[in-house]
């Protein structure tokens, strides 16, 4: 129960200062729903169309959005010796990293929500397959972004190039988890994949979720003290 406590303190200060600011919220929306219009005017499909291209859409305008964002993530910790105080506190180093994690995923998950309806009406969209999927398929590709993305920010705080360096190291990383998420996300908007091959896509899709926030938990604090 403590480390979940030092968990929800970092949560509660992430949420509090974005409240505040609204930095991350305002960049990620503002670029995502550029690319979700720009594919739009681009491509002008037909509903058909649509449905087979909007997956790889949604997922690659909210790869890019929450790249933006995350650059920025560690940086306010940088400036405010948050990292420094986290070295000589008592507390656990993960629960750092699982806070800004959560609140990252929970800034991603304000944006989905804004987006959807968006995309809905310039996508022309109607699920044919089970529209319930996508609540399991979102915050697992979600999360997938946000906890590899986390821990290769604060790997970038010790470079010059920082907002080089994330997208480098995170989209090369992210392809088995972006490959899940697309091919899920359309098999559900087409209903042409069997929903046995849907499940085999989110479950592999929670495989790596899984491992990764593991590999990350247990690094963070050896990488946080090597800053």
């Amino acid at each position: 129960m403590k480390y979940i406590g030092h968990i929800l303190a970092h949560l509660r200060k992430d949420l509090r200062i974005e409240w505040r600011s609204r930095d991350s919220i305002n960049g990620m929306l503002f670029f995502s729903l550029l690319v979700v219009v720009v594919f739009s005017l681009a491509f002008d499909p037909t509903a058909a169309v649509s449905r087979q291209i909007s997956g790889g859409i949604l997922w690659v305008a909210l790869l890019f959005a929450t790249v933006t964002a995350l650059n920025q993530a560690w940086t306010r910790e940088q400036n405010h010796q948050v990292l420094e105080a986290q070295r000589m506190a008592p507390a656990p180093a993960s629960a750092l990293f699982l806070g800004k994690a959560i609140a990252n995923m929970l800034f991603v998950l304000v944006v989905e929500a804004i987006l959807a309806p968006v995309f809905i009406i310039f996508y022309n969209l109607h699920v044919l397959g089970n529209a319930w999927l996508l609540a399991l398929i979102l915050p697992l590709g979600t999360w997938a972004l946000v906890v590899n993305g986390t821990f290769f920010a604060v790997l970038g705080l010790r470079t010059r190039n920082r907002e080089l360096l994330l997208p480098l190291l995170l989209l090369p990383i992210s392809l088995p988890a972006l490959l899940g998420m697309v091919e899920a996300t359309t098999g559900v908007l087409t209903a042409q994949l069997d929903p046995l091959e849907i499940n085999t896509w989110i479950t592999q899709l929670a495989g790596y979720d899984l491992v990764f926030t593991i590999v990350c938990v247990l690094l963070f604090e050896t990488v946080l003290n090597a800053e």
